[in-house]
């Protein structure tokens, strides 16, 4: 019999792909006692990835199994009908930031994600405007998960031209408590160290989002993430995507 060594989990607290079922971080907590919870296991990680694409994007061409060979290329050596192109052709981008005018309002969502924390890391970000969307993702080797969520943030905001009106929503915490409660603009006021003198983590990442918050309007929602808001779900793909690709750039920021 062979024994499973990967886990899909396509809806539970965090989706993606892990490595281990026990433990605080393995698969089994991702579903124990989550309504509805859609998760497999596989003995290859490719396996693995290939359901979870699936499960998740039911339109999109998918490699062929072993046992679904067919003559001529293979789908995953084309590249017009990789995921991403497949995807991209159908987005309806924003206009050119030149076209668009300072104090318009903006509709920010972002989700980060990190295959092991630390470990392979993605961000996610839906920017919605005067009826149009825009998609964004990346993502990086050895980073974390706090550190994609800021990073989202951050690359949303970058998107969009000074002076505008937003809402951002974001499934983290961390980010939304940061902003909203002062714990952010505190720390970098005594020289980025917390009230229990310690130093705050991810620097490089507050300054920066901190910076666009000042050039903007920014009004910070918190979402539960996955529970069925179709932005904030679409987000978490994008950043599990990203984080799941291989040859991705180290976050040299990071400094664990």
């Amino acid at each position: 019999m062979v024994k499973n060594h990967f886990y899909a989990v396509v809806k539970g607290r965090k989706p993606g792909i892990y490595r281990e079922w026990d433990g605080e971080d393995g698969a089994e907590s991702q579903i124990s006692g989550f309504p509805g919870a859609i998760f497999k296991g596989f003995s290859s990680e490719a396996d693995a990835q290939q359901w979870f694409d699936e499960k998740n994007h039911p339109n999109l061409p998918v490699p062929k199994t072993s046992k679904e060979k067919t003559k001529g290329p293979s789908p995953v050596s084309n590249p017009t009908r990789s995921k991403e192109t497949s995807y991209e052709q159908k987005q309806f981008p924003l206009s050119p930031t030149k076209e668009i005018n300072k104090g318009q309002k903006f509709v920010i969502y972002t989700d980060g994600s990190c295959l092991d924390n630390p470990g392979n890391g993605g961000y996610g970000v839906v920017i919605l405007h005067n009826g149009k969307r825009q998609e964004l993702s990346g993502g990086y080797a050895h980073t974390t998960n706090n550190r994609m969520e800021l990073t989202a943030c951050i690359v949303g905001l970058e998107r969009i031209p000074s002076g505008s009106v937003v809402e951002l929503f974001s499934d983290s915490q961390y980010v939304v408590n940061g902003i909203k409660k002062g714990w952010a603009k505190r720390w970098r006021s005594k020289g980025w160290y917390k009230s229990n003198r310690e130093q705050a983590e991810n620097i490089d990442l507050w300054a920066k989002l901190l910076d666009l918050c000042e050039k903007n309007q920014v009004e910070f929602i918190w979402i539960q993430g996955h529970n069925g808001d179709k932005e904030n779900e679409r987000c978490n793909q994008l950043a599990q995507e990203a984080a799941g690709k291989s040859h991705n750039p180290i976050d040299a920021g990071y400094q664990g």
